[in-house]
Order: C-alpha cells, then sequence, then structure tokens
C-alpha cells in the first residue's frame, strides 16, 4: 500500500461520485484518482490505476458492482486492489454475493462521513468490514444454507490454535479482543492470522468469515 491511500470511486450517480471524492480529498492520507458510472468502467479503471481501495456502488447499468467485484478481485493484474461495497440497501444477496466475489467490506451509503474514511483506512489495511446491520444480514443468509456434508478439506492443514482463532474472528471478535481471551500478545494474533490469510488463500478478514462459516466450523446459531 502506497503512503497516500489511492481510492477508486464507482456509482452510477455523478452527483454521489463527486461527494464521495470531494469527502475523500479531504483528508490527507487518501486521494480519490479516479470516477466510475458503470461497472465496466471501474473494472478498466481498476486495471489502469491500480488503485488501494474501489468504493464500489452496487446497482449500476450493465455490468453490476457484484460482477465488477468478482473481475477485480478475480484477475492477478488487480489482486491487489480491495474493494468496499457501498449500497442504500443491506440486501441479502448483496451482502453474500459481495464477500463472495472478493470483496473486503460492505457498508451502507448513509454510513456517516468520518465512518466511511476510517472504513477506507481499514480496507486499505487489509482488515474486512462489515457494519453492524450488514453483519447480521450475511448471518442469516448463512443460516439459509444447507449445512456442509462433511469436513472441509481447507481446514485439514490448520493448527489447534489457528482454528481457534478463526473461531473467534467469525464470531466477531477483534485482535485485541482475541488476544485477551486467548491470553496471547496482539502479535501472536497477527501471525495466527497470517498463517491463516496463507493457508486458506483469502484476501483478508472477511474471506476468513465467510471460510469459517462454509467450513460448518461455525454456524450461525453459535455466533
Amino acid at each position: 500500500m502506497s503512503e497516500v491511500i489511492r481510492v477508486l470511486v464507482a456509482d452510477d450517480q455523478a452527483l454521489l461520485r463527486g461527494s464521495f471524492r470531494v469527502l475523500i480529498d479531504t483528508a490527507p492520507d487518501l486521494c480519490a484518482v479516479a470516477e466510475a458510472g458503470t461497472g465496466e468502467e471501474a473494472v478498466a479503471l481498476a486495471r489502469r490505476e491500480l488503485p488501494d481501495v474501489v468504493l464500489m456502488d452496487v446497482r449500476m447499468p450493465g455490468m453490476d458492482g457484484i460482477e465488477a467485484t468478482r473481475r477485480i478481485c478475480g484477475s492477478p493484474e488487480t489482486a491487489g486492489v480491495r474493494v468496499l461495497i457501498l449500497t442504500t440497501f443491506d440486501l441479502d444477496e448483496y451482502v453474500y454475493a459481495g464477500l463472495r466475489a472478493g470483496a473486503s467490506g460492505f457498508l451502507l451509503k448513509s454510513t456517516p462521513p468520518g465512518d466511511l474514511l476510517s472504513a477506507i483506512r481499514v480496507i486499505a489495511a487489509g482488515e474486512g468490514l462489515l457494519a453492524p446491520t450488514v453483519t447480521r444480514r450475511l448471518i442469516t443468509e448463512f443460516a439459509r444454507m444447507p449445512p456442509p456434508t462433511g469436513p472441509a478439506g481447507d481446514m485439514d492443514g490448520l493448527t489447534a490454535r489457528e482454528l481457534e482463532v478463526l473461531t473467534l474472528i467469525a464470531r466477531g471478535l477483534s485482535n485485541a479482543e482475541i488476544s485477551d481471551r486467548l491470553h496471547v500478545s496482539a502479535a501472536t494474533v497477527k501471525t495466527h492470522i497470517g498463517h491463516l490469510l496463507a493457508k486458506l488463500g483469502a484476501r483478508d478478514r472477511a474471506q476468513l468469515v465467510i471460510a469459517a462459516y462454509e467450513s460448518g466450523l461455525v454456524s450461525p446459531s453459535s455466533r
């Protein structure tokens, strides 16, 4: 990540794009590098600009934000680009589909400006982020899914401690809370998370949450 966090704004409404751009540029550590009005433009600009973070609208003409996210996160050219999805509606299918497509976070457009800027920093630092209402929607979606029919092979290579850390991440605990719960240092927690990301092929914390639920390691009722 560069010293100044470079942000691409993708939204089909010019007024909103401009507002987001002005807001981002008020922060000394953030810079809006480009604007996209469609999913196709977002993908093309992500490849050209290689921003640290894309603020991605869900509903756009032609290619929507979910497909644009899938293409950005799934391409080797833009593997280092992280996507923060913004939408007016915290609808179940958008939350789950967006995170499965590779998004690192999901926020409502009603989020206060200061919180949005903080979210961009969190995403750029490699953390996953979900608004509280979105988290509830996501857990509801997992509850609707059929339970896994067998053990997940991806979990076989994890140590007992890594499984413990992954479980706590999936239940929404922060690094500091995990450190307190397990009586280990913050540095040790970060090391475990690094191992989890590498072993599970996850981009960030949000992807670890999905892996934990889809594997059956954590169930919605145990959260």
